[in-house]
């Protein structure tokens, strides 16, 4: 019977101070590492392309959400819809209550049916 380094018969190889568990523990960490890296591989390549794409539409791919944001804001699509005639009665209703001076309704009169 031959006898091995560690003194292990059979010729194994392994140190009878390490429990043999820490191989699977030291595979799981090397398998884990290496999808992390795959993982963060794979988000860079995304957002390269992203904005590459973003780029060549001319938009600015830091700025995007913000750009959208103030569009979306100045459209008129997200303001409410109050008639002429309710503005006009709201601020008639302001000026009685004294809220606005003479010089505010009257500007804000003419702005309503500017618009």
């Amino acid at each position: 019977m031959a006898i091995d380094d560690f003194g292990a018969p059979g010729g194994e190889t392994h140190n009878p101070l390490i429990p043999p568990v820490y191989d699977l523990v030291w595979t799981l960490v090397a398998v884990g590492g290496i999808v992390t890296l795959l993982g963060i591989t794979a988000i860079v390549v995304v957002s390269v392309l992203r904005a590459r794409r973003m780029t060549a539409r001319g938009q600015d791919p830091w700025t995007m959400q913000e750009d959208l944001a103030y569009r979306a804001m100045q459209s008129g699509v997200l303001a409410p819809t109050v008639s002429r005639e309710q503005r006009l009665a709201e601020l008639d209703d302001l000026h009685r209550r004294g809220v606005i001076s003479d010089d505010e309704h009257r500007d804000a009169r003419a702005e309503a049916l500017r618009a």
